[in-house]
């Protein structure tokens, strides 16, 4: 069969077993679909059902049979599922929550510039302009809160799993943001990322002077950097996948092989071909069809 339907939960919360498959297939019956036995990457946390026909149909089906559970559901294409290249977005992607507006907190502006954040993350405003604003509301910000804002920053679940796993398997990782090179050199290290690219922040005297130095990286630029590294790589974008949340990674994601918005903003989720909105980091490599025991 040519086409796989992949079933997710969370595993902090376990809710995949026998009956889930079961309504997952019914649904498929339904529609005519050819199914084969359900193939489990990890019990209770993600299984395979391989079928013939409709992939938009079938993931339509399968999600309103399942209804509010709290399962990721994913159809695709069996062939090629395992990628080569894997370009991620760091804040409230890799990392919890937005390094910039925790970096805002210690100038008492955390409320403001959040608001902008997720105003810009929405789509609703212009990214570079978004960024420009919220930098300079930071002029004369002392530099070294940009390590006291580091010391706080917290790893997404399955974060390190998915990049030592990609990478034990042969796969290129990088980690781009636009926020600021600061945090995605030092996420780089802690993960393992091959590389990174994050906007700079200009500091003089010890201080922030509220400007960016260009060029800025938005979603344009991740787009090129996904195209320029499977060029290097000799890839096809169909090898590649990409994972984000925001406006900024829509490009991206729609340009890749796969695709994921990671419990995501709308703009995000309807344009990503794939979404995980239960699962952790490691959905994203049940997604290619690893299996549980074969993570690094």
């Amino acid at each position: 069969m040519d086409n796989v339907l992949t079933l997710i939960s969370n595993p902090a919360v376990v809710v995949l077993d026998d009956s889930t498959v079961s309504t997952a297939r019914a649904a498929l019956d339904a529609l005519g679909m050819v199914t084969a036995d359900a193939d489990w990457l990890a019990p209770g946390q993600a299984v395979d059902i391989e079928f013939s026909a409709d992939l938009a149909a079938a993931e339509a089906a399968v999600r309103t049979a399942l209804g509010s559970a709290p399962i990721d559901v994913i159809a695709q294409s069996s062939q090629r599922r395992k990628k080569k290249l894997l370009i991620a977005d760091m804040d409230s992607t890799i990392v919890e929550g937005e390094t910039l507006d925790e970096l805002a907190e210690f100038a008492g502006l955390k409320d403001a510039i959040a608001a902008i954040t997720q105003r810009a993350m929405q789509g609703e405003l212009d990214f570079a302009e978004a960024l420009h604003e919220r930098v300079a509301m930071l002029k004369d910000l002392d530099e070294s809160f940009l390590a006291d804002t580091m010391a706080g920053v917290k790893l997404n679940p399955g974060a390190e799993t998915l990049i030592a796993t990609m990478r034990a398997g042969g796969a290129v990782t990088a980690l781009i943001s636009g926020g600021f090179s600061y945090f995605t050199d030092r996420i780089r290290q802690q993960v393992g990322f091959d590389s990174s690219l994050g906007n700079r922040l200009d500091i003089q005297g010890g201080k922030l002077t509220g400007h960016v130095i260009p060029p800025i990286v938005d979603k344009d630029k991740k787009c090129e950097m996904l195209i320029d590294m499977a060029e290097q790589q000799n890839l096809s974008l169909s090898d590649t996948m990409t994972i984000g949340d925001g406006a900024n990674d829509v490009p991206m994601l729609t340009k890749a092989g796969t695709g994921i918005a990671y419990h995501a903003h709308p703009i995000a989720r309807q344009a990503a071909r794939a979404r995980l909105d239960h699962a952790d980091l490691t959905g994203a490599l049940f997604v290619q069809g690893y299996r549980r025991d074969a993570f690094s």
